[in-house]
């Protein structure tokens, strides 16, 4: 898991200096669609992210709590995941 996190880390840590970056482009007063090219790349790396961490929570929280038997824990997790893509809209 170690390793997953280090990755995880690192793809935050370049998608900040990317973030940094941008911010630099808008005081140099850069061409727009270039910042928004720049704006892009950013939003799609945060969701390769995103995704990758939600895999890692189906693959470890939720998985053990269908193992676990614990229905509330169950219902909990799965509300959890509904909670979360009800805000997406």
């Amino acid at each position: 898991m170690a390793d997953k996190t280090n990755a995880t880390i690192n793809r935050l840590n370049r998608i900040s200096g990317q973030v940094r970056g941008v911010a630099q482009m808008v005081e140099d007063d850069r061409y727009c669609i270039d910042i928004l090219h720049q704006l892009q790349a950013v939003k799609s790396a945060l969701a390769k992210v995103e995704t990758q961490i939600l895999k890692d929570h189906a693959a470890c929280c939720v998985a053990e709590a269908i193992a676990s038997g614990d229905e509330a824990d169950q219902r909990e997790k799965f509300e959890e995941l509904i909670d979360l893509f009800a805000k997406r809209r």
